[in-house]
């Protein structure tokens, strides 16, 4: 069974710093482009940063300058780390991954479960 495993969520006061990882694990044999998303209540999900294989990134505007994504091919990981912090930024983070599985013919777009942040005094 393939998934994606996070973690690294929880309650953080506003100006602070929290890092996400997310694990690919099982039978994977190629991963493409990786990233975070968030959600927040009564709000879409939308796209936080993103990272290719060979290691481009591209970030959210309300993001820039605070988070950054990095990967470790090696051991199928992302991570996100968040400084300042901000109220606006609770939500769950959601893993987001392209991964071939042993067995396919293609990528396949995979979940993580999703990791909760709360920025909060």
């Amino acid at each position: 069974q393939v998934q994606l495993v996070e973690s690294g969520g929880g309650l953080v006061e506003p100006g602070g710093s929290l890092r996400l990882s997310c694990a690919a694990a099982g039978s994977i044999f190629l991963i493409n482009n990786m990233g975070w998303y968030r959600q927040a209540p009564g709000k879409e999900r939308e796209l936080v940063a993103g990272i290719t294989s060979d290691g481009s990134t591209n970030y959210a505007d309300f993001v820039k300058g605070r988070f950054t994504i990095s990967r470790d091919n090696a051991k199928s990981t992302v991570s996100l780390q968040m400084n300042s912090l901000k109220a606006e930024d609770t939500a769950v983070y959601y893993c987001n991954a392209d991964l071939w599985v042993l067995g396919s013919s293609q990528y396949r777009d995979y979940w993580g479960q999703g990791t909760h942040v709360t920025v909060s005094s």
